[in-house]
């Protein structure tokens, strides 16, 4: 394996630092320019920050079943270009990932793509269903030692069902993921429910259904003692319940997506499907809230909810489009320009909800560690003094539904190593 020596980098944005990589490793960190060793590829890191490589608990790779979308290797190369050493790739696949065998595929289609490390993530019930659990142990057991277990694009609405997995993944420290929904709330809906939802003729989506879900689930978690951890939280009411929850000292995490931070329901009077989203885009106090609550630490982790759709899919009238947004490749920056340029996370902040947090709730060992002598290298270096225009058709993913589209974002990853590996330098795959 070669040695690498990263020359200049600020960590977490301290001061610069050499920092000597070598077998996959951080061996040594020293002075700027007093650091060096025979025979090393110097990597010129004057001015980029470095960060431990970001994990994302909650990616949509869309293989096996719509290939047409995304592929496990195009959604990872796009995960390496945005800073990823490691993703939660979603169950909800074709077939749904409910069973040891298709859990294995995933996992090992990710080893061979080598762009960043895939951990399955396992479907509560069967197909999706809601009605049956699936192979909670069997997964865990198997190859992709999984332990993030989630009906993602649906959610675990039988409180019955519920407390179940929850009860089955307590035993080998797993966790229940859930997408906070109430289904009977939500029949039909497009878009928030407000006042703009009702201008624009389109069936509202009331914060209540996510909040509702959300109540219940925390107290089941306390009552049974185990680990829950919410998908996408969109409204203040529901940072609400988790400040609360959290207060009680019971184990419950939850993540915020990039454009929940960023991007709110006016949107949707453009009546550009690139906005139709689940849960849907909300109000500018719900971007507050949710920056607020990111800030201190009521919220755990910025994940993507990375949703490639095709062309098909997306691009059509309102009603008809697929619900999701791309989000690996300009998370990094919309996590920038909406904290750190506004002063609530500094660089060490990012780190910790990017990479720490989510990667000690996946259980990811090797991921989210501190950069010091010994770790692990997996590093992401990105230039915060950079810009660049979102280009739809530049992106590594096989779809282009970006909401950033022509948006000019701050923040640009120049390199990512994974296990002292570079899946990306000088911003371009390897």
């Amino acid at each position: 394996m070669s040695t690498y020596v990263l020359k200049g980098a600020r960590i977490l944005g301290a001061a610069a630092s050499d920092v000597l990589v070598e077998d996959g490793v951080i061996v040594a960190i020293g002075p700027a320019g007093a650091t060096s060793r025979a025979g090393a590829e110097v990597v010129d890191a004057d001015g980029l920050v470095a960060l431990p490589g970001l994990v994302d608990l909650h990616t949509h790779l869309r293989e096996p079943g719509r290939e047409d979308a995304e592929t496990v290797e195009t959604g990872t190369a796009a995960a390496a270009l945005g800073g990823f050493t490691a993703v939660h790739a979603m169950a909800n696949t074709d077939p749904v990932a409910d069973t040891a065998g298709v859990v294995e595929q995933v996992w090992r289609l990710g080893r061979e793509a080598g762009h960043c490390d895939v951990r399955p993530v396992g479907a509560v019930t069967v197909g999706l269903a809601g009605t049956q659990l699936a192979e909670l142990g069997a997964m865990a057991d198997s190859a992709a030692r999984v332990r993030v277990f989630s009906d993602d694009g649906n959610c675990v609405s039988d409180a019955v069902m519920m407390r179940r997995a929850l009860e089955y993944v307590k035993a080998f420290g797993g966790v229940v993921a859930q997408h906070a929904q109430e289904p009977r709330l939500t029949e039909g809906a497009q878009m928030n429910e407000g006042e703009l939802s009702g201008v624009l003729g389109l069936q509202g989506w009331p914060a209540v259904a996510e909040e509702a879900i959300i109540a219940r689930d925390v107290l089941l978690a306390a009552h049974v003692g185990s680990r829950l951890h919410v998908c996408h939280v969109s409204s203040a009411g529901s940072v609400d319940i988790l400040r609360w929850a959290k207060s009680k000292g019971w184990a419950v995490t939850a993540e915020v997506t990039p454009h929940h931070l960023l991007l709110t329901d006016d949107l949707a009077t453009t009546y550009d499907p690139v906005y139709k989203v689940n849960p849907p885009l909300r109000t500018a106090d719900d971007v507050t809230a949710l920056r607020e609550a990111l800030a201190d630490g009521t919220i755990d982790a910025v994940a993507t909810d990375h949703a490639p759709h095709s062309h098909e899919d997306k691009d059509c009238e309102w009603a008809a489009a697929a619900m999701g947004m791309l989000g690996l490749e300009t998370a990094l920056s919309v996590v920038q320009e909406a904290m750190v340029e506004t002063g609530l996370l500094d660089w060490a902040g990012v780190a910790d909800r990017m990479s720490t947090r989510p990667a000690r709730i996946g259980s990811l060992e090797a991921h989210g560690t501190a950069l010091e002598v010994g770790a692990v290298a997996n590093i992401v270096l990105v230039d915060p003094s950079a810009r660049r225009v979102v280009d739809p058709f530049a992106l590594a993913s096989r779809s282009r539904n970006t909401p950033f589209a022509g948006r000019t974002l701050p923040g640009v990853v120049v390199a990512t190593f994974l296990r002292g590996r570079p899946t990306v330098l000088d911003g371009k795959l390897q």
